[in-house]
């Protein structure tokens, strides 16, 4: 299902650290990894029609191949007393970096989790939504996974600390998102640009928004747009439709989708810009 319009030869942009590339879209299904590509052969005078999708099985990187240290690795995790401390120990390097760049974690957390963001969840769940078995997962330090209060709760200051963990040299987190974000809001908007000239943005769809950090960004940078932003999470959903109520009302308001980004049921061509920030790995 393509979410946005060929026609006006608009494309996803994948940013890390100011990079972009032609969209490689890769999401995890069950036990198998499906890749879904689109690239976009565009003349000079701004012609040309993006590419058919292409469905296929990933072909593992040479450098991801498996060595006897990810075998190590991966016999580490599997035995559970050692991940848990592991985990633990992940979770506090965060917790860590925080604190000494001035981000209240404890209070953030707190401040959440003695809120009424759980009213919110009512109105963000789609109980028709069937979580994938990699999901359902330990992992970023849980036992539930982004399934539970306490992940949704800590989520934006964990973002936080790793934005600053990225931007040593950074003064300030207001420094480090001027680097992080505006890298990543500038490869949009050159792509966009390069692809797509002077044609309005509409509709822009943040594609595993977790908290909304991400939506709110592309809100602000594009305030004549109607953003919404979808995750698979509906503990993540709630808080970041919590805290978008606590926001000065936009003119625009964000909206939120509690859905699977495999298979999102919006409509096809219904976007102009799909974003993915931080969400695609691979492993």
């Amino acid at each position: 299902m393509a979410l946005w319009a060929p026609a006006q030869n608009l494309s996803v942009v994948f940013s890390a650290n100011g990079s972009e590339a032609r969209m490689r879209g890769m999401w995890r299904r069950r036990d198998s990894v499906v890749v879904r590509t689109a690239s976009s052969d565009v003349s000079s005078s701004g012609g040309g029609e993006m590419a058919a999708y292409e469905e296929g099985q990933l072909e593992r990187p040479n450098w991801a191949g498996e060595t006897p240290l990810s075998r190590l690795v991966g016999a580490i995790i599997s035995f559970k007393p050692l991940y848990s401390v592991l985990k633990l120990g992940a979770r506090q390097v965060l917790i860590s970096t925080a604190e000494k760049t001035n981000i209240p974690w404890r209070e953030m957390t707190t401040e959440i989790l003695e809120s009424d963001v759980y009213k919110e969840m009512e109105s963000i769940e789609n109980p028709s939504v069937v979580y994938p078995d990699y999901y359902l997962n330990h992992f970023h330090a849980y036992d539930e996974g982004n399934l539970s209060w306490l992940a949704a709760a800590e989520a934006e200051a964990a973002t936080m600390s790793m934005v600053r963990r990225a931007t040593p040299d950074a003064s300030s987190l207001e420094e480090a998102n001027k680097i992080v974000r505006g890298n990543w809001l500038q490869a949009i908007e050159r792509h966009h640009l390069q692809y797509s000239g002077n044609s309005t943005i509409r509709d822009i769809l943040d594609v595993g928004c977790s908290v909304g950090v991400s939506t709110r960004f592309l809100a602000d940078k594009f305030p004549l747009a109607k953003v919404t932003g979808l995750d698979l999470s509906p503990y993540f959903l709630a808080v970041a439709q919590f805290k978008e109520k606590k926001r000065v009302s936009r003119e625009n308001p964000i909206g939120w989708v509690h859905a699977n980004g495999e298979d999102t049921g919006l409509p096809s061509k219904s976007f102009d810009i799909v974003s993915m920030a931080y969400v695609v790995c691979l492993f």
